[in-house]
């Protein structure tokens, strides 16, 4: 029934039903002989009779165009100059045009539907058009079987709003299998206590999961340099366990390394797409604060997760996430505080040694504290920042808790969170 036009010429099939018409040939015959059904067969036999000399089964594929409107081209055109501008603008982190991003703009923020073809015609049109650089193929197959598996946590920094005077830092931690974002929140700098934050967060809301995927920052791995002429070395890498490894290990979570920021590519195409969206928004409404900025983060991690089709697994990360939940296709296990210890406080926190001194008291830089213990105990302080303002010093001796401490984080004067 198809394609027919391919088979047989105009003056093939009009001999066809002339013979058909003047009962030589029976119409089974000629569905046969055309492959095509009785349906076809009499919208020809229609065509034929109205027209017998202009008879024709070509198709007429030209489709008649629709014209957008005035106001739908000016909508057009002024997120086309709007884009060029930030493109433009060497501080802030876009180097091309995003047109899937201009029509989503029109329809929220117009109430104007346009193809994305529309979009792209305009910008060819009136010169905003950056052809794209060619990037070497890389593997985007997904190489782990459970969610929970491995989950890949990363950090960026860069000026995520143009209105605002400084750059932050987007931390995020995402679900290999799933692609599902678990995590991503922005902070004005970067610590250690950050990201201990993402792994407390992750944890109580989904569990444990089998493994981390982080590069090789001196938050999550101490990296000794080669010996010079002028210094020896004694430490060798992963001498010295940074906070966030030594929690990490005492959940009994495994630890991958990045050797190359090529190996972290899964991780870094969510962060470009996150990017886009969330530079050119807060841009679009003048935001200046990070928390301005948090909320519209949000709302690109919801699209994200539970509207976007991820171009590698073919499926919206919440549904592949909370299938393979329902399927039992997990390696995430269940978070519980085990004896001796007490609270979350005393696991997801920055922890120090010290030796009580014999006036019974401990000294962190300038911070002195007394503890309930024996001249020359080993003790283990566990601090845990409530707050902005307020931490909590939990002291430890081996299985006993012996002292509980809060302090302003103003007083602590060299500790670094």
């Amino acid at each position: 029934m198809d394609q027919l036009h391919k088979k047989f010429t105009d003056s093939e099939v009009k001999k066809l039903i002339e013979r058909y018409l003047d009962g030589q040939i029976k119409r089974t015959h000629l569905e046969k002989i055309l492959g095509i059904k009785r349906r076809r067969i009499c919208e020809l036999v229609k065509i034929y009779r109205n027209d017998p000399q202009g008879f024709s089964i070509g198709y007429n594929r030209k489709k008649p165009t629709r014209k957008i409107s005035d106001n739908t081209q000016e909508a057009i055109i002024s997120e086309l100059e709007f884009e060029k501008g930030l493109i433009d603008d060497v501080n802030i982190p876009l180097r091309s045009y995003n047109y899937s991003y201009i029509k989503d703009r029109i329809y929220q923020g117009y109430g104007m539907k346009v193809s994305l073809s529309t979009v792209i015609d305009r910008a060819k049109k009136y010169g905003f058009y950056k052809k794209r650089k060619k990037v070497k193929a890389h593997d985007r197959e997904v190489i782990t079987n459970y969610v929970g598996e491995l989950v890949q946590h990363d950090s960026s920094h860069h000026r995520w709003s143009p209105s605002a005077s400084e750059k932050w830092y987007l931390i995020t931690s995402i679900d290999d299998y799933s692609r599902f974002m678990l995590y991503a929140k922005l902070f004005r700098k970067e610590t250690s206590w950050t990201h201990i934050q993402a792994l407390e967060a992750v944890t109580l809301k989904y569990g444990l999961a089998y493994s981390y995927y982080v590069d090789c920052h001196s938050t999550f791995r101490f990296v000794q340099g080669r010996d010079s002429l002028w210094r020896k070395h004694y430490l060798v890498t992963d001498g010295i366990d940074p906070q966030w490894k030594q929690v990490a290990e005492e959940l009994g979570i495994d630890i991958i390394y990045a050797l190359s920021p090529q190996a972290k590519g899964k991780v870094e195409r969510p962060y470009r797409w996150i990017q886009d969206r969330l530079v050119r928004t807060c841009a679009r409404e003048d935001v200046d604060d990070i928390l301005g900025a948090q909320r519209i983060l949000e709302k690109e991690i919801h699209r994200y997760n539970y509207k976007q089709v991820h171009s590698t697994t073919g499926e919206v990360p919440y549904f592949r996430f909370a299938r393979a939940l329902d399927e039992g296709q997990t390696l995430f296990r269940e978070f519980v505080v085990k004896p001796p210890y007490r609270s979350i406080k005393d696991i997801f926190c920055l922890k120090l040694e010290r030796t009580v001194n014999a006036y019974r008291k401990i000294s962190i830089n300038t911070l002195v504290l007394k503890v309930n213990g024996t001249p020359g105990d080993k003790v283990d302080v566990k601090i845990y920042p409530v707050n902005n303002n307020i931490s909590q010093f939990r002291i430890w001796r081996k299985d006993e808790l012996l002292d509980i401490h809060r302090v302003k984080n103003s007083e602590l004067k060299g500790v670094h969170f």
